[in-house]
């Protein structure tokens, strides 16, 4: 029997005889209640000293009532949250395919070195005298982005992706003002595909956002763009790789054309895990440039932090990069808190102390033990993935541009045109199969944008089956007979499908626990 068959074969039927358990487990699939339902007054896992009388000094606004915390014993909170981790997909569990998110593996060396003694247990406020060797990681670090970039200076502080589009924007705008145009030149230009935190960046600092259309090809429209370089223009933002997984052929054209209308050229680096080691963004005209440590350089990602976003500099904006930085002098290694020696006009302070230790460390750790070889190999490991993934699929399922692709391989919906079926569906249903799902319905210029990013991580084999999922899944929607089952998907998951729509429009976000059934069930929790 096929692998791939086997396997859907095996949950299609085991998802029909299952039987209802009086728990609700379901063999390992423990079912979970909230945490304060599961909480008793009183109960604790540590016994504090009752606290010495004081003064109140609280001006009458004691807590008078309890804080709503729940009570529990220490081996309820293990047992709770080891539980609701087994319910989250993680990069260590599988192929985790999501399109611009760049989800590949955290090595453990990057580990070990970041809890080493010395270095996991810094803290921001030691004497500088006590942390030399942690200035000049940062500084080594910092080295070494500027040679993988081609660039002469970085900005280090900023504390994740759209945090460092903020500085490099802001660098510009600095030089702008530096050169009496900051009133005149009130346009940023961003391509259509553009990452949704790139308009959003150039409005929050006062510039008007104008969208760029796409070729055919999926790249920004040459002459689009010459036609709208106009003086009034400041810069563009633009992403390379972009968003479509694609290299920006014209990049250099388009740089020569944003220099001579007298603007700046900002790249979003999201995408550099492709192009590391291959690519010098300083060699195609770039200004600046932010590095999503997070992402190339393997720094664990998601769930709201902690990030880095250093942001490259070019010559013509390095006076302008934020303080403080990292410098060395006959004293030793120093923070220049105030600009330190710059010729130039440093536009102020980003962050409250110098980026994110646990991620520089990291980071570092990633880029020596690999080499300039290995990251190169990285970036081209990941772009054969994707490519694999394209070559294997585009048969059964749409591929948005024609040719190759880079680190991400992008579908549109017209393989499930009158099926029944939608891109939503689709997606639930490889939840099922045991993936998480990929990137959908962006970049928004593909109608049902589906955006794989394999990334360099997986092994072959795992891509071979995760690929014979996919081409199941689109074969069975296309025969017209499952449209229900995917309507219906996920069913095997701890949850079915939400209404995602009202969850966000309105969250149930508060809650109280409501009286005790009459037949003495477990407490339960009542949304306000």
């Amino acid at each position: 029997m096929d692998r791939s068959q086997g396997r859907t074969g095996g949950i299609a039927a085991g998802a029909a005889s299952a039987p209802a358990t009086f728990t609700g487990n379901r063999a390992l699939q423990l079912e979970e209640r909230l945490i304060f339902e599961m909480g008793q007054p009183g109960r604790t896992g540590v016994d504090l000293p009752a606290p010495k009388a004081v003064a109140d000094r609280l001006g009458g606004l004691r807590r008078k009532g309890e804080i709503g915390l729940p009570g529990l014993s220490e081996p309820q909170v293990v047992q709770h949250y080891t539980r609701l981790s087994q319910k989250n997909y993680a990069i260590d569990m599988g192929v985790y395919p999501l399109g611009s998110c760049t989800m590949k593996h955290n090595p453990r060396l990057n580990e070990k070195v970041a809890r080493l003694a010395g270095i996991g247990d810094l803290h921001p406020l030691q004497p500088v005298s006590t942390v030399q060797g942690a200035l000049e990681l940062i500084d080594t670090l910092a080295h070494w982005l500027k040679t993988l970039t081609g660039m002469p200076a970085v900005a280090m502080s900023p504390a994740a992706g759209a945090h460092g589009e903020m500085c490099g924007m802001m660098a510009i705008a600095a030089a702008l003002e530096a050169r009496g145009e900051r009133d005149r030149r009130r346009v940023v230009l961003a391509p259509e595909s553009a990452h949704g935190t790139n308009p959003a960046t150039a409005a929050a600092l006062g510039f008007t956002v104008k969208p760029i259309p796409a070729n055919a090809r999926g790249r920004v429209d040459l002459a689009a763009l010459k036609a709208a370089l106009a003086p009034d223009v400041a810069a563009i933002m633009l992403t390379n790789p972009n968003t479509c997984g694609l290299f920006e052929s014209e990049i250099v054209d388009i740089a020569d054309a944003v220099h001579a209308a007298g603007a700046y050229f900002y790249c979003d680096g999201a995408n550099f895990n492709a192009i590391a080691g291959r690519v010098r963004p300083g060699d195609l005209g770039i200004d600046c440039m932010h590095i999503n440590l997070h992402k190339t350089f393997s720094t664990p990602h998601g769930g709201g932090g902690p990030g880095a976003g250093p942001v490259v500099l070019s010559a013509a904006l390095a006076p302008f990069a934020p303080h403080p930085w990292v410098v060395k002098d006959a004293t030793g290694w120093r923070v220049a808190e105030e600009g330190g020696s710059s010729e130039g006009k440093p536009f102020g302070r980003l962050k409250a102390f110098h980026g994110q230790m646990g991620m520089f460390s990291r980071a570092l750790a990633y880029m020596m033990s690999h080499g300039a070889d290995g990251v190169k190999q990285a970036s081209e490991d990941a772009v054969l993935s994707a490519n694999y993934v394209m070559a294997r699929l585009k048969d059964v399922m749409s591929p948005a541009f024609e040719g190759p692709c880079m680190h991400e391989a992008l579908f549109d919906d017209s393989f499930l045109k009158d099926t029944g079926v939608s891109t939503l569906d689709f997606a639930k249903a490889m939840i099922d199969e045991g993936y998480h799902p990929m990137t959908m319905y962006f970049p928004l210029v593909v109608h049902g944008a589906m955006l794989i990013e394999p990334t360099e991580s997986q092994a072959k084999e795992d891509l071979d089956v995760f690929i014979a999922a996919l081409r199941s899944l689109a074969e069975r929607a296309k025969s017209g007979t499952e449209v229900e089952a995917f309507k219906a998907a996920p069913r095997l998951a701890p949850r079915r499908r939400l209404d995602e729509t009202l969850a966000a429009r309105k969250p149930l976000l508060r809650w109280r626990p409501s009286n005790r059934s009459p037949e003495g069930g477990p407490q339960r929790m009542a949304a306000e």
